[in-house]
Formats: structure tokens, C-alpha cells, sequence
């Protein structure tokens, strides 16, 4: 085979007969999906400009507030496997329908909820309802694309959407917000929804397998026992910092993975087929998947802050800022398509990991000044938006290539389970290391014995802490602040862009794996 045509979808040998190619019908279906996932990527950001309406109409205790904001994540990871399964048995479409009308129906109930108890239980069904859509797109992608090039054209469309998604979070959640109440952040799902299921039954076949065995029920309960605990555990070691508790919850989650893998190695029909971590292809993916998005979630969480808190930026300028990075990341997961024509899989995923590496090494040079470090900082997020779009394309080709077609919502899944595992622990990981380092940082010498806890808590907290003293202590202390805040970026910079290279290494020996 000529290795300038090889694609992450050619990997078996080919067939006498060239497989069925996509009618207009697949490709209006293919616009469908990806307003659904567009939507998707748009809810997991636009609640965070939020925040402060939904705290002033609500009044949530702390503890509260983190459970709006990481609830849906925590749920929607959870159930990422048990639904893509449910789908591969009940029929893709069915299940994408049914959660159109569920994600709908919870983001009504989100817009006007009166308690914090009400809107934490929206964000639940929200949860619910996005783990059916997630990996149902994904895997009708599979089934209804057989042509292999063709079908790389649609992950990448299906990638842009993600990252699209995630750009317009901040702006159209901050257009809201500037002529809305914070309902409205939730009330943009209604009509996309409406047009999926009025859509959907005549644009998008439908597709199972065939022959799926019986749901294990077990299997799925062990499954939510191994995510849920380790995605919060990561998440409030983040925010908070490790505690006992947390260290038995991630414990409870290894216990129950183990528990889940063992069960999977010993049934006919397993909810994850184990096998297919033995094809490199799909090694390879998950693990390049997980790293990537690990590299944009931290680089996210902590360069909203730095460009708000330490730069100045509003929350709009601040979204501007990120912009650059985000398109050059749904660009590059068009482009990714035409890069895999070209090139090898292995390449391709090794060249967009270099440059999201080198791309998170220019942060290693900013600084609290925004007129040396603005610039270096679009630069920057430019490298890791475009390497992180490329290296998403690659991988979900690979994963749902390497999956046979009757196990592609189960495939998706895995890859959406890597995906939601990768930005949890980056926010985790990344955000632990540059807070440890802001926090041992900070001169707190001029500050009351009581108040240190409180000013050291976060970025944040020290940022609103510093209005409270004289404007001379202010100032210096604010110095400080930054500057332990930067150097705990340059650190996760240099982390981050370790992880990427290794990754690199990883991929680009994927290029003599034959399966």
C-alpha cells in the first residue's frame, strides 16, 4: 500500500469491493450530529461566566456552587461507557432522540430553576441526558460513513465542532449575560434540540448491533463506581487540595475499575471488549486522546485566570484572547483530514503533539506584563489549539477505524470516556501544580496571622483579599500575587509540554503497527 495514501481508517486490508460512498442524505446527516455536538462543547463552558448572576439570584453555599458547575461533568463521565453500549443495543439514533429530548427537557427545568437543589438536579439530568449524546454521534459517524476517506472528513468535522464549541462558549455566554438573566445560558438548547429531533428521523439511519448479547448490569454499576469517584477526586484536589476523603474516594475508584476489568475478561459479550486495547491504533488513540485534551483543559483553566487576574482583562477581552487558539484548533481539525491523505496516522498525531509542546512552552516566558506577554500568549495558545485539534481528529479516526462496526458506540465511548478523563486531569494535575506554587509563593509577611489562609486559597480570593488592605500594602502584595501565579505557570508549561513529547514518542512509533 503507498504510504502517502494511508489513513487510520486503512489499516485492514482492503476489500475487492470499494465500500458504499456518502449520498448528500449521510452528509446533511453528518450537519445534524454536529449541531448536537456543538451544543454539547457550548454547555461544558458558557456556565462559567455565570456564575456570579447565578450566585446573586440563588445565594448557593460554596459547596453548592461546585456541584452546578461539576456536576454535569462528573455524571456525564460516569455513564459514558453504560450508554454507548445501551446505544450499540437499543439503536444509535433511538438513543441520540431520546437524549435530545431529555438534554431539552433539563435545560428548561436549569433556566428556571428557584433553589440551588433544583438547578443541581438539572445539571444531573443534564449529565444523563449528554452521556447519551456524546458517543452516539461519534458512533453513527461510523456507521454511516464506511468509505474511509470520507470518513475521516467527517471526525474532523465532528472534531471542529468540539472546538468551535468551546469558542463560542465564553462569547455567547457573556452576549447572554450582558442582555439576559443567567437562564438564558441554558435556553440557547431548545432550539438546537428541536431541530435534532425533527431532523433527525429523516436524515440519520439508524444502526446497532446486530447481535449485542444481554446489558450486564453489573458491569455498568462497576463502571459509574470507577469514573465518578476518580473525575471528583481529581476535581477537588484541584480546587481544594488532597484530603483523606478524597484519596479513599479515588481508592473506591481503582478498586472498582479493577473489579470492572476483571468482570469484562470473563463474559461472552463484554461492555467494554478489552481486546481492543491489544490493536496499537487504538491503544494509541486513547491514550493521545486523554493527553491532548489533558494539555488544552489545563492551559484553559489556568489562562482564563491569568489573563483576567493578572493581565485585567474583562471576561469578553479575556474570550477574544482565546480565540485565536480555538479556531486555529477547528481549522486544524479540518485540515487533519487532508494531513492523513498525505501522511501516516503515526506522523500526523506526532507532528500535532510537537507543536501543542511547543506551543505550551512559550508560556514558560510570560510574564505579569500585558504588553510583553498578550502576544506571546495568543502565540502560545495558537501552538497547543492547533497541535490539540489535529492530535482529536487523528485519534477518534483511529479509535472508531480500529472498533468493528457493530461495537462503534462502545469504541466512542472509550474515546469520550478519555476525552472527559482528560480534562478532569488537567484541570487536577495542572491547576495542583500551579497553585502549590502560587501558593508557597506569595509574600504573606505583611499580612494578620488570620488571614493568610484566606488570601492564599486562590487566585481569586487573594485578588479580592488585596481591595481590602491600604493601596500601598495592595500593590505590593498584588506583585506578589502574579508573580507566584506566573511562576506556577511556567512550571505546568514545562509539565505540560513534557507530557505532549513523550506522547509524541508514543504516536510516532505508530507508524510500523500494522493494526
Amino acid at each position: 500500500m503507498n504510504p502517502q495514501t494511508t489513513t487510520a481508517a486503512t489499516a485492514a486490508p482492503k476489500n475487492r469491493t470499494a465500500p458504499p460512498r456518502a449520498t448528500a442524505r449521510e452528509w446533511a446527516g453528518l450537519a445534524v450530529l454536529a449541531l448536537a455536538l456543538l451544543l454539547l462543547a457550548v454547555d461544558a463552558t458558557v456556565l462559567d461566566l455565570a456564575v456570579p448572576a447565578i450566585s446573586a439570584d440563588l445565594a448557593p453555599t460554596t459547596p453548592q456552587l461546585l456541584w452546578i458547575i461539576d456536576v454535569y461533568s462528573f455524571v456525564l463521565a460516569g455513564l459514558l461507557v453504560v450508554m454507548g453500549n445501551l446505544g450499540d443495543r437499543i439503536g444509535r439514533r433511538r438513543l441520540l432522540l431520546i437524549g435530545a429530548v431529555g438534554f431539552g427537557l433539563a435545560s428548561a427545568v436549569a433556566a428556571w430553576a428557584v433553589s440551588p437543589h433544583m438547578l443541581i438536579a438539572a445539571r444531573v439530568l443534564q449529565g444523563v441526558a449528554g452521556a447519551t449524546l456524546m458517543p452516539a454521534t461519534l458512533g453513527l459517524i461510523r456507521s454511516m460513513f464506511l468509505d474511509p476517506r470520507q470518513r475521516t472528513v467527517a471526525i474532523a468535522v465532528w472534531s471542529a465542532m468540539a472546538g468551535g464549541g468551546a469558542a463560542a462558549g465564553p462569547l455567547l455566554g457573556g452576549w447572554l449575560l450582558e442582555h439576559y438573566w443567567w437562564g438564558s445560558v441554558f435556553l440557547v438548547n431548545l432550539p438546537v434540540m428541536l431541530v435534532l429531533v425533527a431532523l433527525g428521523p429523516a436524515l440519520i439511519p439508524e444502526s446497532r448491533d446486530p447481535s449485542p448479547g444481554r446489558l450486564d448490569l453489573p458491569s455498568a454499576v462497576l463502571s459509574m463506581l470507577a469514573l465518578v469517584p476518580i473525575v471528583y477526586a481529581v476535581k477537588e484536589a484541584a480546587a481544594h487540595g488532597p484530603t483523606a476523603a478524597l484519596v479513599a474516594a479515588a481508592a473506591m475508584g481503582l478498586l472498582a475499575g479493577l473489579l470492572f476489568v476483571r468482570r469484562q475478561r470473563g463474559l461472552a459479550h463484554p461492555m467494554l471488549d478489552l481486546k481492543l486495547f491489544a490493536l496499537p491504533r487504538f491503544r494509541t488513540a486513547v491514550v493521545t486522546n486523554l493527553l491532548a485534551v489533558f494539555a488544552l483543559a489545563g492551559v484553559l483553566f489556568f489562562g482564563s485566570q491569568y489573563l483576567q487576574l493578572v493581565l485585567g482583562k474583562s471576561p469578553m477581552q479575556a474570550g477574544l484572547l482565546l480565540l485565536p487558539g480555538l479556531v486555529a484548533s477547528v481549522v486544524a481539525s479540518l485540515a487533519a483530514a487532508w494531513l492523513l491523505r498525505r501522511f501516516r496516522p503515526g506522523a500526523v498525531l506526532a507532528g500535532a503533539l510537537v507543536t501543542a509542546a511547543l506551543g505550551a512552552l512559550l508560556f514558560r516566558w510570560l510574564s505579569p506584563d500585558a504588553a510583553t506577554s498578550t502576544v506571546l500568549f495568543i502565540l502560545g495558545f495558537l501552538g497547543v489549539g492547533a497541535g490539540v485539534g489535529v492530535a482529536l481528529t487523528v485519534s477518534s479516526d483511529l479509535v472508531v477505524s480500529a472498533a468493528p462496526a457493530e461495537r462503534a458506540g462502545a469504541a466512542a465511548a472509550v474515546s469520550e470516556t478519555a476525552y472527559e478523563t482528560g480534562i478532569a486531569l488537567g484541570v487536577a494535575l495542572l491547576g495542583s501544580v500551579v497553585m502549590a506554587i502560587f501558593r508557597n509563593g506569595l509574600d504573606v509577611s505583611e499580612l494578620p496571622a488570620e488571614s493568610v489562609g484566606a488570601a492564599s486559597e486562590s487566585l481569586g480570593a487573594a485578588t479580592e483579599f488585596a481591595r481590602q488592605l491600604p493601596e500601598a500594602a495592595a500593590e505590593t502584595f498584588l506583585v506578589s500575587v502574579h508573580e507566584a501565579f506566573v511562576s506556577g505557570i511556567h512550571l505546568a508549561a514545562l509539565g505540560t509540554a513534557s507530557v505532549l513529547l513523550i506522547a509524541a514518542v508514543v504516536a510516532f512509533r505508530l507508524r510500523a503497527a500494522r493494526s
